[in-house]
């Protein structure tokens, strides 16, 4: 785990790694050293794992084939939080880690934070593994209670794909479809499970690796430029302006680009508690702080508006509703996403249906670009003035989300500061949010027990910067 330093200074933090004893073996000589390659060559930093029989040849693998470096092994007490943790380190990153679970009995263990991970959206490449397939190879006992017909039934309803490669030479394909799913958008974990047999079968004489740099993970789709086109026509008719920014890209760029379109339309900005930080929190035009449910104040923006654009906004059915008391609003609503492709019925984190006038089918990130190419010679918009009031002070003896945060602020003084997770009711106004890093959203699908698994993982991604997670 990162070691912190705590003197004050921005040097970088480390991590220790532990070696084996012995130069690792370079040679590919068995299934589970094929796993371990395709790890590598997907350039994948860590594995979080609890160790278990299923998969102990893949853990001798990453030991003595790989010398535990690239990835390196993060070991956990529990499958929940090695799952979580790669949860924490995707939403810091936005790239996915691996993760590797004992049986079907680790993936029951960590099928909880599987969900989460899942509803939260976020690229996950997790390992599974099962008893030999082959009966006759199966020990007594414990090999049949660990060993599932059909383990990626446990969680096949909340994962983007599953697969069960049958032979040494279908590991490959198996793990690399897996990686290029997970990373395309939208994203969600995969899960990939591994005959304990194949993994200690050796490799034929003439084996040798496929090329897969022809699979990569494709670029994020785009939406119909006849779609962009009615909707700019929408956009230039309206006078008031909404934009709901939902789940995005934390990247500097990405903010950048939202906050540029809001501009240039003159428009409102609002932000979901659930997503983190898209824009600035303090930016003029964004409309008080982040929620998670609508307030009186935002209620009553949204009821003004005469167009609201939502760009990846995670529940927009249920936020209209909130707004026009489960009526139909009239007025025009332009939706950007493409969260749709993953419902499959069994959940229904789909939300309640939402009346849309033109659906920007795409990536939302790559929404805002295309928007902001068709308006780009749009005259700029004057901003309003920022307010200067200052907040009312805690009257009261009771601890509250202020003191704690003032403190807080008072104690971290100039370190950037990246919270894994945040209450409802933090106060934005004493501690506003202004790069990508500072906020990461919620835990995805409200599963309990994944706040220290997210903030390890976040800290962990984040442990050559001077951040303090």
């Amino acid at each position: 785990m990162p070691s912190y330093n705590t003197s004050g200074s921005n040097e970088a933090l480390q991590v220790k790694r532990e070696l084996p004893v012995g130069a690792p073996d370079q040679n590919i000589g068995w299934g589970s050293d094929v796993i371990a390659e395709m790890l590598r060559r997907l350039e994948i930093p860590f594995i979080a794992l609890n160790p278990g029989a299923s998969y102990r040849g893949l853990h001798d693998s990453l030991v003595n084939y790989l010398g535990n470096e690239k990835p390196q092994m993060l070991m956990c007490l529990h499958e929940e939080y090695a799952v979580s943790i790669a949860h924490g380190y995707s939403k810091a990153t936005g790239k996915a880690m691996a993760v590797a679970l004992h049986s079907n009995v680790g993936l029951m263990h960590g099928s909880m934070a599987i969900f989460n991970a899942f509803a939260d959206r976020v690229p996950m490449l997790v390992l599974g593994a099962t008893g030999p397939v082959d009966a006759t190879l199966r020990r007594p006992w414990v090999d049949w209670l660990h060993t599932a017909q059909d383990q990626g039934a446990l969680v096949r309803n909340f994962i983007k794909w599953d697969d069960q490669p049958a032979s040494i030479e279908a590991i490959p394909e198996s793990i690399s479809r897996a990686w290029k799913l997970t990373n395309m958008t939208p994203s969600a974990p995969v899960y990939v499970c591994l005959d304990a047999a194949i993994q200690e079968e050796a490799t034929a004489a003439d084996f040798t690796m496929p090329d897969f740099t022809r699979t990569q993970p494709a670029a994020p789709s785009r939406p119909a430029r006849d779609s962009v086109i009615k909707a700019v026509e929408k956009l230039s008719a309206a006078n008031n302006i909404v934009i709901l920014y939902g789940r995005g890209a934390r990247t500097g760029s990405a903010m950048q680009h939202r906050v540029k379109l809001a501009e240039k339309l003159g428009a409102k900005m609002m932000t979901d508690l659930k997503s983190g930080v898209m824009v600035p929190t303090d930016h003029p035009l964004h409309v008080g702080a982040p929620f998670n449910k609508l307030p009186p104040t935002h209620r009553k923006v949204l009821q003004q508006a005469d167009l609201i654009l939502s760009v990846g906004w995670i529940d927009l059915g249920g936020l209209l509703q909130q707004a026009f008391d489960k009526s139909y609003p009239e007025k025009a609503i332009i939706h950007a996403g493409q969260d749709m492709v993953l419902h499959n019925g069994w959940g229904k984190e789909h939300f309640a249906l939402a009346p849309i006038d033109i659906e920007l089918v795409g990536d939302p990130d790559a929404a805002v670009s295309d928007l902001l190419t068709e308006i780009q010679d749009w005259p700029q918009r004057s901003l309003p003035e920022t307010s200067t009031t200052q907040p009312p002070a805690h009257s009261d003896n009771a601890l509250s989300l202020r003191d704690i945060a003032s403190a807080l602020k008072i104690a971290t003084g100039d370190d950037p500061v990246t919270f894994a997770a945040l209450a409802r009711g933090w106060p934005f106004d004493l501690w506003p949010m202004r790069h990508p890093l500072d906020y990461l959203g919620k835990d995805g699908g409200g599963g309990i027990g994944s706040g220290p698994g997210l903030v390890i993982g976040a800290a962990l991604a984040l442990h050559q910067s001077n951040r303090l997670t």
